[in-house]
């Protein structure tokens, strides 16, 4: 078997990883998600969403990355069958794999078919930013957000240099590629996000009084428990599991190109620490104050429209705003790129071990599909011309919140009740501080279960009241227009579901075969030499 290839060093793992985790979820969607929850209301359900879900679910992650990575697997649907296959048998084992497999799958291919688009705003507006035209007054932020993403070149070259910097950097492998790119756009990233909250925080109170830097702090730390809701628990748990990437096979491919030894616990929480810091430090720390300085409490609760209108208004008006304006969305360009290289990189490693493409022309095929499944969400806004992205919600709605809950459930069930205490074992091995049995026997066993079957029922009972389990959803009935686009997204969906989940039950049945077969375990151990 081929030999699979390994981090060149500690800090370079430790930053790839944290890029990955760091992405435009750090600094576009923790802010406006936590000040339309209630600033200091969502706070305090973030936190127990971080000790109670993101530590238990990233160990286990790293796990069974490095535990799929001994066996010479790369891939979650292989992870899951391994896990599994001793008390479920091979036969059951092999479904469960395939399910797990499909849902990641999904996820990397149709999270990034959006979120590169993105990323190529940022980078679009990052040049005209400092080129002067986002600054034109005679053009509304608004109107200058409608007619760059209803401009097909501007949508499609911005688009285009963000998947070549992403095909440039996995093409090149792990090390030379992978690691080398962390290396250089993380450091970027923290020195621009110091330089912003700087500026953020000496802004002091343009508007009104009562608006100030230091109040939006304030709004976001002070804790506000009569505040504190339903509502706002299910979107701290969902921003918990955008932010730390869980659910979405990435953690654990990356982890599965360390050695056998090496120490996963102290790895990951690191990484898990870095993730928050740029989160709530950065992130917290830029948008909100100076935001909340310009526009209030109110001015904060708006999706898209907060990075790429709301504040560039702000950056009109006050000093250097040109160069400022730059820096912010390049730090989101920086921050996007980390994130999108991993799910490129998720899906070159299913190319790379289950057809042998090498990894050049496997990079290719994803770029090849990127550029299919990335069309519609461009095409949409050429076609209505109102920067609506009901294509895009109806993806996000599904692959960007819903399935990562489920899968992150899947694989706390899988390693609690079904791989059992060998859970310890493999995720001690090599390490320094080692995990506590406590944290098996009551919080991957019974309460991080638990609350996320909380989370999922609570998020199903809201999305049944939002209509968007029926056949047209509510928020587009009254638009005919849009209705064609809500089905397309989920006629997408469910090809990649079909495709995901055949995919991976051939390429697991490929390898494990005969014990599938004969429903009896005769591969203990695949490592490659």
């Amino acid at each position: 078997m081929k030999k699979r290839e390994n981090w060149g060093s500690k800090i370079g793992l430790i930053l790839a990883m944290a890029g990955n985790a760091i992405g435009l979820g750090n600094f576009w969607r923790f802010p406006y998600v936590a000040a339309k929850n209630g600033g200091g209301a969502f706070m305090l359900p973030y936190i127990a969403a971080l000790f109670l879900l993101g530590i238990p679910i990233v160990l286990i992650e790293w796990m069974q990355g490095r535990y799929g990575g001994k066996h010479g697997h790369g891939t979650l649907g292989y992870m899951i069958y391994l896990q599994s296959r001793e008390k479920l048998k091979p036969k059951k084992a092999i479904i469960l794999g395939s399910i797990c497999g499909m849902i990641v799958i999904s996820v990397t291919v149709l999270l990034n078919s959006y979120y590169n688009h993105i990323i190529g705003w940022t980078l679009g507006y990052s040049i005209f930013s400092l080129n002067g035209k986002l600054m034109d007054p005679g053009v509304s932020t608004g109107q200058f957000f409608v007619n760059y993403v209803t401009n097909p070149s501007l949508v499609f070259i911005f688009w285009i240099i963000s998947l070549g910097f992403l095909a440039f950097a996995v093409t090149r492998g792990i090390q030379k590629g992978i690691e080398a790119w962390a290396k250089i756009m993380m450091p970027i990233l923290y020195i621009f996000g110091f330089i912003l909250i700087i500026k953020s925080l000496t802004i002091g109170s343009p508007v009104k009084p009562e608006w100030s830097a230091l109040k939006g702090l304030n709004y976001l730390w002070a804790p506000r428990w009569a505040e504190l809701n339903w509502q706002s628990t299910l979107a701290a748990c969902g921003q918990i599991f955008f932010t730390l990437s869980i659910g979405m096979g990435i953690i654990q491919n990356y982890a599965s190109y360390i050695k056998e030894d090496d120490d996963i616990v102290l790895s990951a929480l690191t990484t898990l620490s870095l993730n928050e810091f740029a989160e709530v430090i950065l992130g917290g720390t830029i948008v909100i104050p100076i935001c909340y300085a310009f526009l209030g409490a109110d001015g904060l609760s708006q999706s898209i429209g907060l990075t790429f209108m709301s504040l560039p208004n702000i950056f009109r008006v006050i000093g250097a705003g040109r160069f400022i304006g730059f820096l912010w969305f390049l730090l989101l360009f920086c921050a996007g790129i980390t994130s999108a290289i991993a799910m490129y990189n998720y899906l070159v490693a299913i190319i790379e071990e289950d057809i042998g493409f090498c990894r050049k022309k496997a990079s290719l095929v994803v770029f090849a599909l990127y550029i299919i499944v990335g069309l519609p969400v461009g095409l949409e806004q050429l076609v209505t011309k109102d920067a609506t992205f009901i294509y895009f919600t109806e993806i996000d709605n599904w692959v960007g919140n819903y399935l990562l809950v489920i899968m992150g459930l899947i694989e706390v069930i899988v390693t609690g009740w079904i791989m059992k205490d060998s859970f310890l074992d493999e995720v001690n091995r090599g390490s320094y501080w080692k995990v506590p049995k406590w944290v098996y026997n009551v919080l991957i066993k019974f309460i991080t279960p638990i609350v996320m079957v909380t989370v999922l029922i609570g998020s199903t009972n809201d999305y049944i009241k939002q209509g968007y389990f029926k056949l047209i959803p509510d928020f587009v009935a009254e638009t005919p227009k849009l209705i064609p686009w809500v089905n397309g997204a989920r006629i997408v969906l469910l090809l990649v579901f079909i495709f995901g989940f055949i995919g991976t039950y051939k390429s697991i049945k490929n390898v494990y075969g005969e014990e599938i077969r004969t429903n009896t375990i005769k591969i203990t151990n695949t490592k490659n030499s």
